[in-house]
C-alpha cells in the first residue's frame, strides 16, 4: 500500500511505518546469521571462521547496493511528496535499469578477484579455500541482491513497509530451510550456505520487482512516464554516488579491521569475531532500518514543503530507535555467553571470552549509534549528502586508526574500544549538523 506520510500525527505515522521496517531488518539479518550459526554448529570452527573472513567483502557489495538504491529512494520520495507522479514513475524505471547494469559489472569483478581479496585480508591458509568458495557463489547472486534492494527502497520511499516484510519472512524462512538441507542432507560444505542465500533471495527479488511494477502501473499520471531518462539518472547519481562512497568507505574500514583480527593468527579469535560482529551487525542494521524510515518521511515532507513535520519526525524517530537500543543493549550485556554460544556447537573458552568482551564493550553505546543514524537520515532524506558523509567518514577513520593503535597495548580489546569512541564522536557531529539546520538547504535534490 502506498502511504502519504505528509499527513497525520508524525509519531503515529512513523511508528506505523517503522514497525514493519524493524521486523524486516530482523528477518533480513537471518540470511547472514543463519549462515554463521549453521557454519559453526554443523561444519565446525574453521567453517565459522571461513564465513566470517569473507563477511567484510560481502559487505562491500551490500554497501554499493545500499548506497545506489538509497540515492534513488531519496529522489523518488521527494517526487512523490511533490506529486510529480510522471517523474516519479520515470525515476523508478530508470533506477531498475541503471542498478541492474551496475550489479552485473560487480558480479564479474567479484568472481574474478574473490581469492586475491581474501589473501589481502591475511585470511588463514587453512580456511582460504572455504572462504573463496563461499564468496564466489555469493557474488553470483549480486544481481538478485541489487534487484531486491532497489525494489524495497522504492516501496519505502512510497510509504509501504509491509510488502517488504512479507517477502522477507518468506525468503528468510526459505533460506534457513535450504541451508539445513544443503549442508546436512547434501553434504555440500560452506559453499552451500551462499547457494541457499542466492536461491532464496533470487525468488524474493523477482517477486518484489513484479509486485512493485504492477503497483506502479496502477498509479495514474498526467503524462506518460519514460522507461529511462538520462536527466533523472543524473539526479539519482548526484544522490547515490556520495552514498556509495560513504557505504563503501564503511566496508573498506571493516576490511582493515578484519585484516587486523586475522593478524592475531588464532582461528578461535577470528571465529569469535565472526560471531560477535554478526550480532553487532544485526543490532546496527535494525537501527539503520528504523532510521531509513525517517529518511523516507523527511523526503516526502520536504517535497511537500512541510519542514516543521520533519522536526517532529526527528524527535519521534529518535524515541523509537533509542527504545529499541536500550532493549538490545541490556540483552547483549546480560547474556553475551548465550548469544555467542548460538554460533558454535562446543565453543572454546577463547571464543566465548573474546565474543563476551566485544559485546560488553560495544553494546552499551548503541544509544550513540541511534542518535547518529536518526540525524544522518534527516540529512540524507533532504539530499544533504556532504554532512551525512562527514560524520560517517569521521567514525570510520577514528575506528580504524584507534583499532590499530589501541590493539598494540590492549590486545584485541583495544579493537573493540575503537568502536564506541568512533560512534560517540560521529554522533556529536551528526547532531550538530541537524540542529544547525543544514537539512533545510534548498536545491539538494
Amino acid at each position: 500500500m502506498i502511504t502519504d506520510m505528509t499527513v497525520g500525527k508524525p509519531r503515529s505515522v512513523l511508528l506505523k511505518f517503522s514497525m514493519p521496517l524493524l521486523l524486516s531488518a530482523v528477518f533480513q539479518q537471518l540470511y547472514n546469521i543463519a549462515d554463521t550459526v549453521i557454519a559453526g554448529r554443523c561444519l565446525g570452527e574453521e567453517a565459522l571462521a571461513a564465513v566470517g573472513s569473507s563477511f567484510p567483502i560481502t559487505m562491500i557489495f551490500m554497501a554499493i547496493a545500499l548506497g545506489s538504491t538509497n540515492g534513488a529512494s531519496v529522489l523518488i520520495s521527494h517526487l512523490f511528496g511533490e506529486k510529480k507522479l510522471s517523474d516519479m514513475k520515470t525515476a523508478v524505471f530508470t533506477s531498475f535499469t541503471a542498478i541492474s547494469a551496475l550489479s552485473l559489472i560487480l558480479t564479474l569483478l567479484g568472481t574474478v578477484f574473490c581469492t586475491p581479496m581474501l589473501k589481502l585480508l591475511n585470511t588463514n591458509a587453512d580456511i582460504l579455500s572455504d572462504s573463496a568458495s563461499y564468496l564466489r557463489i555469493y557474488t553470483f547472486g549480486l544481481p538478485f541482491l541489487f534487484l531486491y534492494n532497489v525494489a524495497t527502497c522504492v516501496f519505502s520511499s512510497l510509504g509501504d513497509s509491509k510488502t517488504p516484510l512479507i517477502l522477507l519472512v518468506c525468503s528468510s524462512g526459505g533460506n534457513v530451510i535450504l541451508d539445513l538441507l544443503l549442508v546436512n542432507l547434501c553434504n555440500m560444505g560452506v559453499g552451500a550456505l551462499a547457494l541457499a542465500t542466492l536461491i532464496a533471495q533470487g525468488f524474493a527479488s523477482v517477486i518484489a520487482a513484479a509486485i512493485l511494477l504492477a503497483r506502479i502501473k496502477k498509479v495514474e499520471t498526467p503524462s506518460k512516464p519514460k522507461f529511462f531518462s538520462l536527466s533523472i539518472l543524473k539526479r539519482i547519481s548526484r544522490l547515490a554516488i556520495p552514498g556509495i562512497f560513504q557505504q563503501s568507505f564503511v566496508s573498506v574500514g571493516n576490511l582493515f579491521i578484519q585484516s587486523l583480527i586475522n593478524s592475531f593468527d588464532i582461528t578461535a579469535v577470528t571465529a569469535a569475531y565472526a560471531a560477535a560482529v554478526k550480532l553487532n551487525t544485526f543490532s546496527v542494521t535494525m537501527f539503520t532500518t528504523l532510521a531509513g524510515g525517517v529518511s523516507s518521511y523527511t523526503g516526502q515532507n520536504l517535497g511537500a514543503g512541510k519542514n516543521e513535520r520533519v522536526r517532529s519526525g526527528f524527535k519521534a524517530g529518535l524515541l523509537i530507535a533509542e527504545t529499541v537500543a536500550v532493549i538490545i543493549s541490556l540483552i547483549s550485556v546480560i547474556f553475551p555467553d548465550q548469544l555467542i554460544g548460538l554460533f558454535a556447537e562446543n565453543p572454546t573458552p577463547t571464543i566465548i571470552e573474546t565474543g563476551r568482551s566485544f559485546l560488553r564493550i560495544t553494546s552499551p553505546f548503541y544509544f550513540a549509534v541511534c542518535a547518529k543514524l536518526i540525524a544522518d537520515n534527516v540529512l540524507r532524506g533532504s539530499g544533504t549528502m556532504v554532512f551525512f558523509m562527514i560524520s560517517t567518514f569521521t567514525d570510520l577513520i577514528l575506528r580504524v586508526v584507534l583499532a590499530y593503535l589501541l590493539s598494540g597495548f590492549m590486545g584485541v580489546d583495544g579493537v573493540w574500544w575503537s568502536w564506541p569512541i568512533g560512534w560517540g564522536v560521529s554522533a556529536c557531529l551528526s547532531l550538530t549538523f541537524y540542529f544547525k539546520g543544514f537539512w533545510q538547504r534548498k536545491g539538494a535534490v
